[in-house]
Order: C-alpha cells, then structure tokens, then sequence
C-alpha cells in the first residue's frame, strides 16, 4: 500500500507543471516609455521605445553600481504605430516586453494631424494599461526620452513617471492617465487636458548646465479636437481649481505692492445654472482654505482676506473668457448641464454651434478662508 501511495505521489509530481518557461528579471528587455512622432509630408510615424533592464539589478547584491546607466532607447519608422515597432523585435535581445509600459509621449505634430487616430489605437490595444500616463511635448521626444532625474538617478525617477493618484503637488500640474482622459475626450460637453512636457536646462547646475523635465502646460482639447495649449500660470490655476491634492501658492497685494504670500488649498467650486435657457448660463461660487506663508508688508486680516479673493476673482473670469475665445470650455461647465437639461442639449447640438459666451458668466463668488499664520500675530 505504502508502495503504491508512493508511484501515485511520483507520478503527480511528474505531471505537475513547472516553472522552466519564467524568465529572469535580466532576460528581458522592459518598455516604460513609448514615444510617437509623425511626419505629416511622408505620412509616416516614427515609434520610441525607453527600455529598462535589470541586468545590473541582479548582478549588484544589495550594492550600488558605480558607473551610471545608460538610457537606452529605440526608434523605427512605419505607417502605423504597430509597424513601426514591429521592425525593433528582430533587433532586440533581451526581447521586449510591454507588460510595464508607463508613459506615453506624443509629439505636438501627432495632436495636430493624427490624434484621434493614436488616441482610439491606443486604447483598444491590449497591451497597455488604462492607467499609462499620457502627455505630450513640442521637444524633441528622443531629447526628453534621454534626460535623466537629478543626482544621475535614472529616468524612471523624472516627471514622465511621477504619480497623480497619491502625491500632493505644491505648484505643479498633475499628471494625466489614458484612462482619466478618454472619460473627459469622449464626453459631449466639457474639455479634455493633456500636460506639456518641456526641458528645463537653467535651474540646475552641476559641473555644467543639468537638463529637468517639467510639465509646462496644458493641451486643452473640446469634442474631440485640439484647440490650444495653455501657458502655465493658467494651467496650474485650472489643475488647483479642479483638481484634488493640489496647492497653489498666491500673492496677495496692497496699492499694487506684494504684502504677503499665502499657500491655497482644498478650493471647491460650485456652478449654479440658470433655469429654462437655451445654453449654459451660469453663476460660480468658489470656497478655499489658505495658510499665510509671509507677511511682507503690515496688512490687516481684513485686507488679506479681500486682496486673496479678489485676485482670485480675476484669475476666475480671465481664464473663463480665454478659454471661450478658443471655443474651449476649460472648466467644464457645460459637462453637468447637458445631464441636468438633456432636451437643451439636443437643440444645442443641432446649431453645431459653441455653447459657452462671454455673458454665459453671470456672477462669480470667492470666499478664502485663512486657517494658519505661521506664527504671525493677528488679533
């Protein structure tokens, strides 16, 4: 019996399936990034891949390596973004793999000429994940596929990898997921944003001059088509406004002086529409908290408070109105209201005209309150 519990337990160990087929981290060749240029005279596409691989990884033991990495990356040129990449596997040992892909860079020419195409062709592929992040630039992309992170940390350590979901971003714009911007590009009303990624190459030195990525914009686009791309003071004022875990740092002014500095936080803003009309016509109302950073000159709360609100009025309507200018709704007003008044929507659709005017904007209310001194004395 004990003999032939035996043969059975053999047998089954025989049978069972191993793990002969799983490679090693250093046997292959990890993309993090993919780029995309196009060239719209020849009508083709030229593909970027940043590959990591863990070949040192595995050799160091816990040490750290003294040389540094090289960035490696790929390029092929093809019709479509498939064909393109195609032409790197027979070039590639280790092989690739996409399973880890993070970043997706598109150059300004693909927003301009092919970006419905690359944004649909993208999401239906299986390979990459709704969570990749997606960006855009007007740098050279082989250019910013090859900046490293400061102190010579790899690249993977740059904005082009920076989370969005957990982080809190003091005076930056947050970074935008493949999944996040499809929800927003695909609704009727409201706009979609994709950050602009630009070399910095004169706030670091080191022995010379230390080149940083940092997102300088937003890529702004409305019902499927680009519009235009926002400087970034804008941008940052939007991301603040409409995003979570984002603060803003303000100044605040006396007789067209700086009196202090303050840190803003936790805005939330509230759009009240107009009943029974044609089109959005709206009022905003906008609460934030704010922590006094400096004191430059000796102002009164009173006067802080007003001076912090009534900047943040202007910054309000400015950014409306340039938005309406550029027939692009940067605050998303009109994505609640076609819910609210559907029957509305569907007269506005049919005039194929923009739904947002100047004097669509009826009042605008700020309230700020201050929360925290630091150690400055008020009574």
């Amino acid at each position: 019996m004990r003999n032939s519990c035996l043969i059975l337990l053999i047998i089954g160990c025989l049978m069972l399936s191993g793990c002969s087929n799983i490679k090693n981290i250093q046997d292959l060749t990890y993309i993090v990034a993919i780029g995309m240029d196009y060239d719209p005279e020849k009508e083709e596409y030229t593909a970027y891949l940043q590959g990591l691989n863990f070949a040192n990884v595995a050799k160091q033991e816990g040490s750290r390596p003294t040389e540094p990495i090289p960035i490696f990356i790929a390029s092929a040129k093809g019709e479509t973004l498939n064909l393109a990449v195609s032409k790197l596997y027979n070039r590639t040992e280790p092989p690739l793999f996409f399973g880890h892909v993070i970043t997706l860079l598109l150059s300004q020419r693909i927003v301009t000429h092919r970006f419905n195409e690359v944004i649909e062709e993208v999401g239906r592929n299986r390979s990459l994940r709704p969570t990749l992040r997606v960006m855009t630039t007007e740098e050279s992309i082989q250019e910013v596929l090859n900046i490293k992170a400061l102190f010579n940390y790899p690249a993977i350590y740059t904005v082009l990898y920076k989370k969005g979901d957990t982080e809190l971003f003091q005076d930056e714009i947050k970074p935008t997921t493949l999944m996040d911007f499809l929800r927003q590009y695909n609704e009727p009303m409201g706009s979609a944003k994709l950050p602009l990624v630009k070399i910095d190459k004169e706030s670091w030195q080191a022995d010379k001059s230390y080149p940083v990525l940092y997102f300088d914009g937003l890529a702004v686009f409305q019902q499927q088509k680009y519009t235009n791309s926002l400087p970034f003071e804008e941008s940052l004022f939007i991301d603040w406004l409409l995003e979570k875990k984002v603060s803003l740092t303000q100044r605040a002014e006396e007789a067209g002086e700086l009196a202090a500095v303050v840190k803003l936080a936790s805005p939330k803003m509230k759009i009240k529409y107009g009943k029974e009309t044609d089109a959005p016509h709206f009022s905003l109302e906008v609460s934030a908290q704010a922590d006094l950073l400096e004191k430059v000159r000796n102002i009164s709360l009173e006067t802080l408070k007003k001076e912090i609100e009534e900047e943040l009025k202007k910054k309000l309507i400015s950014t409306y109105s340039n938005g309406v200018k550029n027939r692009a709704d940067v605050l998303n007003i009109g994505e609640k209201w076609y819910r609210t008044y559907p029957n509305k929507y569907k007269e506005v659709k049919t005039t194929n005209t923009f739904y947002l005017e100047e004097d669509s904007l009826k009042e605008v209310k700020v309230d700020v309150q201050i929360l925290h001194f630091n150690s400055y004395k008020y009574d």
